[in-house]
């Protein structure tokens, strides 16, 4: 469904509570269509027996996935083929970042834009993206942001980035954390090719932030807090999908 998604997907550390700017292309998030929706679940349908079949992937806990309201889903990332995995987690319409060159070719950028997809500068914080994702969940639909920002290896979750606590708090929507184990082994890092591994994949509870403040701007501390909640939470669910997966 993507390409890897994009590392800098988090509000700066330095002053979360300033206010984004405003988006570079406002038409690339808006309500989905009949039409897309009728894509996004053809393509779902057709991609997923494979995706199967290649890494039988165990999901635990989908009934903790909020059925009426937009939320950010947020896995661990150890591998290339993350995004399609936290895809195979729901048949609802999930949006997600990626690099801003997928989409500077027309028929890659209705693909991808198609599919979920929507651009994100690399290498610096992008609020525009940050924008975006807010816009998406205002229009219902969830969005998957990878807290540790690009790949990272090994069974600790590291420090995290900001932006996913950061348009929780602004969006008021919950956070869902998501385990990944095995796939640094189907495809880790240095590797091209996608091979057969055991897959598990465990889905905690929703993490609902903090009420928004009246004035609108977003305290440091509410973001620190919330981002320490979620390392904590995404922990214990890494734990468990490694140990699932053997």
């Amino acid at each position: 469904m993507s390409s890897e998604p994009a590392p800098d997907q988090a509000a700066p550390e330095a002053e979360p509570e300033a206010e984004p700017a405003p988006p570079r292309d406002v038409a690339v998030v808006h309500p989905p269509t009949r039409g897309e929706l009728a894509w996004y679940h053809f393509a779902w349908t057709v991609m997923f027996p494979p995706c199967w079949l290649m890494w039988r992937a165990n999901v635990v806990g989908r009934e903790n996935l909020p059925q009426t309201v937009p939320y950010i889903l947020a896995p661990v990332h150890r591998s290339y083929i993350d995004t399609l995995l936290a895809a195979y987690v729901t048949t609802r319409r999930l949006r997600f970042m990626a690099k801003e060159e997928v989409f500077s070719r027309a028929w890659s950028a209705r693909l991808f834009g198609s599919l979920g997809g929507f651009p994100v500068r690399r290498g610096t914080p992008d609020r525009e993206a940050l924008v975006m994702c807010e816009r998406a969940l205002a229009g219902g639909e969830p969005v998957v942001l990878f807290p540790e920002g690009t790949r990272r290896s090994g069974p600790v979750v590291e420090p995290l980035f900001a932006g996913p606590a950061f348009v929780a708090l602004r969006a008021n929507v919950p956070i869902v954390p998501v385990g990944i184990g095995g796939s640094d082994r189907s495809m880790p890092p240095g590797v091209k090719w996608v091979r057969p591994a055991r897959v598990a994949l465990v889905i905690g509870k929703p993490i609902w932030p903090s009420p928004p403040p009246t004035s609108g701007r977003v305290p440091r501390s509410a973001v620190t807090a919330l981002t320490e909640r979620l390392r904590t939470e995404m922990q214990t669910v890494f734990d468990q999908a490694r140990d699932l997966a053997g």
